[in-house]
């Protein structure tokens, strides 16, 4: 069942391993989606399956992926095979007194459903902007828009986010009662994404500076 504030949940995406983790809540789905930068999206043709790394945009409730119009991994999902999307953000390690017990803290999303392909420029341009967004907030207003030819030369798709879940740990070790009293470190080590400083490209011109958003560039909140 689905409704305006959750995602749809079927046999293949109901969480199995430790439910208490998982959650159908668009909203913690939204937000895990437009931190991320970098999907996986899983595929079957011909009993073989693929997975390929890509970037996407996310725009209200649907996922744009995009690439060269020839591009066959395109080709391929625009016939209407099933896809599972996913994303992971690692936050920490988690170090137990057990070995058995060391784990991570993580946000993660997978999603299940069709990509169509996009036609309408109006959408296309949506799209591309999209992504600009997911990957630098700000960025679309200051460079040059795609133009016609470009966008002939792009193939774009929708994925809907209509199915799937998120899953997340936070906190520290769950160690066996009996190892608590053990004289070993556990805790968590945190993990973060960061910026590093912005490198000017040598066809600079010396009087444009380095935009703010580059400056205090970060994901999340």
């Amino acid at each position: 069942m689905s409704d305006s504030n959750n995602l749809k949940v079927t046999k293949r995406s109901k969480v199995r391993r430790l439910p208490k983790r998982g959650s159908q809540e668009r909203e913690l789905i939204y937000n895990i989606l437009d931190e991320a930068l970098v999907a996986h999206v899983g595929f079957t043709v011909d009993n073989q399956p693929f997975v390929i790394p890509m970037a996407y945009g996310r725009e209200g409730d649907r996922l744009y992926l995009h690439g060269s119009s020839v591009s066959r991994l395109l080709k391929t999902l625009e016939q209407g095979v099933d896809v599972c999307f996913t994303v992971t953000l690692l936050d920490g390690l988690v170090i137990a007194r057990s070995l058995f017990h060391h784990s991570m803290n993580y946000r993660s999303v997978v999603l299940f459903g069709k990509a169509k392909l996009v036609e309408s420029e109006a959408e296309k341009m949506n799209a591309l902007q999209a992504f600009s967004e997911q990957m630098i907030s700000g960025r679309w207003s200051d460079a040059r828009i795609p133009n016609s030819q470009e966008l002939k030369a792009t193939k774009i798709l929708s994925f809907p986010i209509e199915e799937g879940s998120a899953k997340v740990r936070t906190g520290p070790p769950s160690d066996d009662l009996e190892d608590y009293a053990l004289p070993i470190w556990a805790g968590e080590l945190p993990l973060k994404l960061t910026a590093g400083v912005p490198v000017f490209d040598p066809k600079l011109a010396s009087n444009i500076a380095i935009p703010e958003y580059l400056t205090n560039y970060h994901r999340g909140v």
